[in-house]
């Protein structure tokens, strides 16, 4: 039996995120039915995370075992054919049969892009965030180093989080104006449910200068 290796890029607008769920539309469940078509056998896609309803990715991983005899140079284009624009194969690899797409991973990076223009864009809204009031992105940069580290993050987990254990680590973090906009960015070994967006809405906070940068660390030790 042959493991292959997807990297795959998708717009998770009209989405309802990444894991199969019945009656809603999801990535997996879309990946899944035009491997089988292609195929002609049921799989399962293992990805190296869930995304959340709305959520892009320009490189998520994923993989799956076949036995079909398809050439690994025609898969990537072959899944293609049969997918929705809004999701593509970007590449096929096949891979050792221990390779396991959760298990293997070794970093995952969000970005986050807060348009800060007074009347935002008509084109990139479904891409980004609108915030017309001006944010001290220099404040937020030296903000977000605080949070790099092993920490436990209770307190930047929304309710309803079935993980375990709250402790994560961060391996880097930056935030950066380009232009009018500023484009937050987080890697780490992973992240809790909605951690991210509750990390990104308190660097926001930081900009508005509603929170100092050097009170991070306090809100994370709080557990609140």
């Amino acid at each position: 039996m042959r493991n292959i290796k997807l990297i795959i890029e998708y717009d998770g607008k009209g989405f309802n995120g990444w894991q199969k769920q019945p009656d809603k539309l999801n990535i997996q469940g879309e990946i899944e039915k035009a491997i089988s078509q292609i195929t002609g056998e049921e799989v399962y896609l293992i990805a190296s995370g869930r995304t959340d309803a709305g959520v892009h990715s320009l490189g998520q991983t994923a993989n799956f075992k076949t036995n079909s005899k398809i050439p690994i140079e025609k898969f990537a284009k072959a899944i293609n054919s049969k997918l929705k624009k809004s999701i593509i194969i970007k590449s096929a690899e096949e891979v050792d049969e221990m390779f396991h797409s959760r298990y293997s991973v070794k970093s995952k990076t969000y970005r986050y892009i807060i348009n800060n223009s007074e009347n935002g864009s008509a084109i990139y809204r479904g891409l980004e965030y609108h915030i017309p009031t001006k944010l001290d992105s220099e404040k937020m940069n030296i903000a977000i180093k605080y949070f790099i580290g092993k920490h436990d993050f209770k307190g930047f987990k929304a309710s309803g989080t079935s993980s375990k254990s709250s402790i994560r680590t961060i391996f880097d973090g930056s935030v950066k104006k380009e232009g009018e906009r500023i484009i937050i960015e987080i890697t780490g070994t992973g992240f809790l449910y909605n951690m991210v967006r509750i990390i990104s809405g308190t660097l926001v906070d930081v900009g508005l200068g509603k929170i100092e940068p050097e009170q991070i660390l306090d809100i994370i030790e709080s557990r609140r």
